[in-house]
């Protein structure tokens, strides 16, 4: 059985008469990654702030390895780390400088080889004595991650951890993370604008709207909750009699040369066929998009994330 690592009882955040986070509660376990999904201004952020107490809750409670954050913010800060696209470091410090420093405030034994390590995982030894302003935005991710993972923590929380990475990139911060988790039971809180990311990272989901925790689960779950579709046809020969059967029925298609692009329920794709073979139209080719986290996501929310 898993070891809840952090939990959140009733966390509130009001700035003025605007409440951005309302009221929520949730687990992190031991070895498990968390992910927070939500459109912009859906309160990931302000959350994540108060779980590091840089800003400090409205009301509710936060535990950390069983103790109380405001009681024993020391020694639980101790043990965790922060990494976001969002923040900076001195701009004519050098990549070592800031590391050492950093190092130096964790209390990491053999900061060197620490560093020396890390730098090689996220590919940027090479620029060990390069200043931070001069960094492209990936090198900068990057290298806050680097900082993220200095002091060994048993809990890491990460904003957007692959945003301005190239596609390599990313895939070796994932496998990073995957490893990190299965080596050494590090626990992550991760939001994220990247579905496909999400899916393959994160053993849980949090959906959070207006403050609120709005929905929960895998990601496998939450996919399964709706029954959208997406159907795709080849159909050559009898390409006429197959529009024209669909806008006689009502049905919405696209189509691009001989390829129908067909919206519909999953529940609905047999009797469909069966139209289909009934009115003899005959198609070469049939592939079904059953529907993931994203189409979910969209549907509860009704909205695209930028």
């Amino acid at each position: 059985m898993q070891n809840t690592i952090l939990e959140v009882k009733n966390l509130t955040k009001k700035f003025g008469n605007f409440t951005a986070v309302d009221n929520i509660s949730f687990s992190l376990q031991e070895g498990e990654i968390l992910g927070l999904l939500g459109p912009n201004g859906a309160g990931k952020t302000t959350t994540i702030q108060m779980l590091l107490e840089i800003m400090t809750p409205t009301s509710g409670d936060i535990f950390c390895f069983g103790k109380q954050f405001k009681s024993h913010r020391e020694d639980i800060l101790k043990n965790i780390n922060f990494a976001s696209t969002y923040i900076s470091f001195p701009p004519f410090f050098s990549v070592h400088e800031i590391l050492n420093v950093f190092a130096t405030l964790y209390e990491v034994s053999k900061r060197k080889e620490k560093i020396t390590k890390l730098l090689k995982e996220f590919e940027i030894d090479h620029l060990v004595n390069r200043s931070y302003v001069d960094l492209s935005a990936g090198e900068k991710t990057r290298l806050t991650l680097v900082k993220a993972f200095l002091n060994y923590p048993k809990v890491i929380l990460l904003d957007e951890p692959t945003a301005s990475l190239d596609p390599e990139i990313a895939i070796s911060v994932r496998n990073f993370l995957k490893k990190q988790k299965i080596e050494y039971n590090v626990s992550i809180l991760l939001t994220s604008h990247n579905m496909a990311e999400v899916e393959e990272l994160c053993d849980r989901v949090l959906i959070i709207h207006h403050g609120k925790i709005i929905d929960e689960g895998t990601p496998e779950e939450l996919a399964r909750k709706t029954s959208d579709c997406e159907l795709s046809l080849t159909v050559v020969d009898d390409k006429d009699r197959a529009a024209k059967l669909l806008e006689e029925k009502n049905i919405p298609f696209d189509i691009e040369r001989f390829c129908f692009t067909i919206p519909i329920d999953e529940r609905n794709i047999a009797s469909f066929l069966q139209l289909l073979a009934r009115e003899k139209v005959h198609y070469q080719e049939i592939t079904i998009k059953k529907s993931d986290l994203e189409d979910y996501f969209l549907s509860v929310i009704g909205e695209k994330i930028a």
